[in-house]
């Protein structure tokens, strides 16, 4: 049997953790094979939570530390809490080698500038970028960057065109990465010059990891075209709340609906099926695990709010990534 894949889990970021984590562990090794969770926070509050039944002591090592970033932190306070934090020292876990990927559903900005702190940046990459999945009329898309960096200039929107088609490929192996630039039009005089500098660059230099699509529209995300979407940290978290915002609205919209009267509820009832389907194509937990790329190593932040559904997603993630040889895809195809 090969190695086990080693994920150093932060216990205690988030709503309701540890308690979510826990459970999410379990439902995560109950559809996986070779796992072992570094699990990382207070042993007194996690020991309880875990029954030996659903998760084997053989799969997992608790690393005990009381002291844990709350999410009113700010990203230097929670630096300088020291380096017996939970999402500190799983960071360190990965740093040591003790690990191949750390999750946490903790302080976003504290994540970023831990692992920033412990872990080196893939050579040639100026800028890490969070990147995130987003389904599509035929599967998936890897929209890229959703935050990390406000700015950008044209060799980070190139590096990102790159990391996010290896991400794609990391998890979709047998699909072919389409890239695209997220622009207020389709056609190449559109844009301001960054974009547009960014367009002739990847228009001129071909790879072999994806094909240039050029740009996409908002309105043209979802379509399924195009499967790695680019753009800057600032327009790229815009879309992602807006998005996260729609589907919820139009959640909300339909169940309301459907309850208003009897019509309504009966035919809720006849297209239960189909009710189902739509629901878990806009559900956010099944798309929970955003991956912070650039750095010389895996790190997923779990939203914060989600439950132990959305944190075993983002546990499958790392999973994925890991089998997926993320790292050396970027390595191996950075311009």
């Amino acid at each position: 049997m090969n190695n086990p894949i080693k994920i150093a889990v932060d216990a205690m970021g988030g709503e309701n953790s540890p308690k979510k984590i826990i459970k999410g562990i379990k439902i995560h090794y109950k559809n996986s094979n070779n796992i072992f969770y570094n699990i990382f926070g207070d042993k007194i509050l996690i020991d309880p939570l875990i029954n030996d039944e659903q998760l084997p002591e053989t799969n997992y090592k608790i690393f005990n530390t009381k002291n844990y970033i709350k999410d009113e932190d700010s990203p230097l306070s929670a630096a300088k809490k020291g380096k017996d934090t939970s999402m500190w020292l799983s960071i360190e876990s990965l740093r040591n080698n003790e690990s191949d990927a750390i999750v946490s559903a903790g302080n976003t900005g504290a994540l970023f500038v831990i692992a920033k702190l412990n872990l080196k940046m893939i050579e040639k990459i100026d800028k890490p970028a969070l990147s995130a999945l987003w389904p599509n009329k035929n599967g998936m898309n890897v929209v890229l960057d959703l935050g990390a960096n406000i700015e950008c200039n044209e060799k980070n929107l190139v590096d990102f065109s790159l990391m996010g088609s290896a991400l794609h490929k990391s998890l979709f192996e047998e699909e072919e990465a389409k890239v695209a630039i997220l622009n207020v039009g389709s056609e190449e005089i559109k844009g301001n010059n960054i974009i547009k500098n960014t367009y002739q660059i990847l228009n001129e230099k071909k790879n072999s990891l994806f094909e240039f699509k050029g740009y996409i529209e908002g309105n043209h995300i979802m379509n399924g075209d195009v499967n790695v979407i680019v753009t800057d940290g600032f327009t790229g978290n815009i879309a992602l709340k807006t998005a996260e915002g729609t589907a919820n609205f139009i959640t909300s919209e339909l169940k309301s609906a459907m309850n208003s009267s009897i019509l309504g509820r009966l035919s809720a009832i006849l297209n239960l099926k189909n009710l189902k389907k739509f629901k878990n194509k806009l559900d956010p937990r099944l798309y929970n695990g955003a991956i912070l790329l650039g750095l010389d190593k895996p790190v997923i932040k779990s939203h914060g709010s989600t439950d132990e559904i959305g944190f075993a997603n983002s546990l499958k993630v790392c999973e994925k990534i890991i089998n997926g040889n993320l790292i050396d895809k970027i390595k191996k195809n950075i311009i």
